[in-house]
């Protein structure tokens, strides 16, 4: 169980933070499902992803083959 600082802050017990394999740094997103809050692990961008339509009619997965 955790308590809500003044703060709005909550600390995730350490059961959870391993089930979710969340680690410091790492972003999360908060849902509602049926009024109850739900957290979830945020997942990570491709390291190239944010070159996407930088080059127009580059194909990222030829790339990426090219790449390899």
């Amino acid at each position: 169980m955790s308590t809500l600082t003044q703060k709005s802050q909550v600390t995730i017990p350490k059961q959870f933070r391993i089930a979710a394999g969340l680690q410091p740094g790492d972003e999360v997103e908060f849902e509602l499902e049926r009024g109850k809050v739900v957290l979830k692990k945020k997942a990570k961008k491709l390291p190239f992803e944010k070159w996407r339509g930088v080059i127009k009619n580059y194909d990222c997965k030829k790339f990426m083959e090219e790449f390899r």
